[in-house]
């Protein structure tokens, strides 16, 4: 009558060379970024290429340092779910006060 419960299987997290590794990624990345804004030739692909690099970087920081890329599926749906409803939100009212005068 009586089932066992079998714990959660645990994942082994990172080490720190791992979270060096991320640091140094996310250092490049900024580094590009930067080189990017100094670039004269960019400026008509300035924004769209800063939003995508800070995209990346907010994502490496929430799957290592949050420790969501280690965590169960769930967990990650709900941030992704949570990041793409703040940037909706964010773009309708962005582009409600473009066109208001």
């Amino acid at each position: 009558m009586s089932e066992a419960i079998t714990p959660p299987v645990e994942h082994a997290h990172p080490g720190p060379l791992e979270y060096v590794k991320v640091a140094v990624f996310l250092a490049v990345v900024t580094g590009i970024e930067v080189g990017i804004y100094y670039l004269k030739g960019a400026r008509s692909v300035l924004a769209p290429a800063l939003i995508l690099l800070s995209i990346v970087k907010f994502s490496m920081v929430g799957l290592y340092f949050m420790h969501l890329k280690f965590d169960t599926h769930l967990f990650r749906r709900v941030f992704i779910l949570g990041i793409i409803l703040a940037i909706t939100v964010y773009t309708v009212a962005l582009v409600t006060l473009l066109n208001y005068h």
